[in-house]
């Protein structure tokens, strides 16, 4: 097996300014430490970790039984301003809401926040474009700006958690499902992201409390990193983004295949199914004429069945074209007619509910549109 610290050059964010240090950043020993630098005693760390996951605010102004004289410095060094709302956008009768954000150093991102009758669910961000460069992705298309902090990752579901307990994006309502499906390759920037669902994760006040089944971690195939995050003792859901069962084509549309190869990926999601006994998700964006084909359907089926048995589920995606792509989604009886080929090998398949087509909800067309 490969070893993750022989992951290829090519995946390293360029290099950029670093964003500013934040209280996000950091555990509970480096929040006391920070406090103590401020001269601040260590039950005041705590407080500030009620104030950021719990009340879910990162204004030190709204922080009122911090000392007055103390706000200034605390808000200066460690709840700096990370990300600036460029623009919302809504659709879906208001259940969906794209935010396009400006980070510290300019460098946009995208979250986009869905409602529906029984979840809340937030799709983030973990890099600031991707370098995974598939063809039919507006983010692979516009490449890798940076790695996003960790801070960065957290803030996006701290400032849609509020939005959603304000009432910002329809009636008052709970944060319960985050899905890391947006800019990035979640894997490739692995130390910050498995940071991150720690944070997500954590009661109150070590994080959002949000339940770990109810986190999805998306990747195009890094193995080597699923067999790791499977150690993790995380339990999250992990979502491999397939899109074809053939390395052939795969050699194109996800380009990593070339590293890693289909037999590969799914040896290490069966690792990963193995070791944490959740059921595993294949992502696969239905392409007109590409990947839609009936035998892929067969194949597709009789591979995930011998591989993974019943802990598979696949989860087909009518794609979302970006302006100017050559690619278009599959006609709806082409769907249906793949979506009953997969069923008959015994693996569970449905097909996702679109959101946000009319909002250029794809990942990466707003800060393609904003650039």
């Amino acid at each position: 097996m490969v070893g993750v610290s022989s992951l290829p050059l090519v995946f390293d964010a360029p290099k950029r300014g670093l964003p500013p240090k934040h209280f996000a950043d950091l555990d509970e020993q480096g929040r006391i430490e920070a406090a103590a630098e401020l001269g601040l005693p260590k039950f005041r760390a705590n407080q500030l970790a009620k104030h950021y996951y719990g009340r879910l605010t990162a204004d030190v102004q709204e922080m009122t039984d911090l000392p007055a004289g103390a706000r200034e410095d605390v808000a200066r060094t460690l709840f700096p301003t990370l990300m600036t709302p460029v623009r919302h956008i809504s659709c879906d009768d208001d259940s969906t809401r794209k935010t396009l954000w400006r980070l510290h150093d300019g460098t946009l991102l995208e979250s986009v926040l869905m409602r529906y009758p029984e979840r809340n669910t937030l799709c983030i961000s973990s890099q600031a474009g991707c370098g995974m460069a598939c063809p039919f992705c507006a983010t692979g298309q516009g490449g890798l700006d940076r790695n996003l902090s960790t801070a960065e990752i957290v803030d996006q579901v701290r400032a849609a958690a509020r939005a959603l307990r304000d009432g910002e994006v329809g009636e008052p309502g709970r944060l319960s499902n985050i899905v890391f499906m947006g800019m990035g390759e979640p894997l490739a920037n692995y130390r910050r992201v498995v940071d991150a669902v720690r944070k997500i994760t954590s009661p109150a006040p070590d994080g959002f409390g949000i339940s770990a089944r109810s986190v999805t971690v998306s990747t195009v195939g890094l193995a080597p990193a699923i067999r790791r995050l499977a150690d993790e003792g995380l339990s999250v859901t992990l979502a491999v983004s397939l899109h074809t069962p053939d390395d052939e084509l795969r050699d194109t549309l996800v380009p990593v295949n070339n590293r890693w190869s289909v037999a590969e990926v799914l040896e290490a999601a069966r690792y990963y199914a193995d070791t944490t006994g959740r059921r595993v998700s294949i992502e696969y964006a239905l392409i007109r004429d590409v990947n839609d084909q009936p035998w892929r359907a067969d194949l597709l089926g009789r591979k995930l069945r011998s591989a993974l048995g019943s802990l598979v589920h696949v989860n087909l995606i009518p794609l979302n074209p970006t302006p100017g792509s050559e690619w278009d989604a599959s006609p709806k009886p082409v769907e249906a007619e793949f979506v009953r080929r997969v069923r008959e090998h015994g693996v569970s398949c449905t097909v996702r509910d679109t959101r946000g087509q009319e909002i250029a909800a794809a990942c990466g067309q707003l800060a393609a549109e904003e650039k």
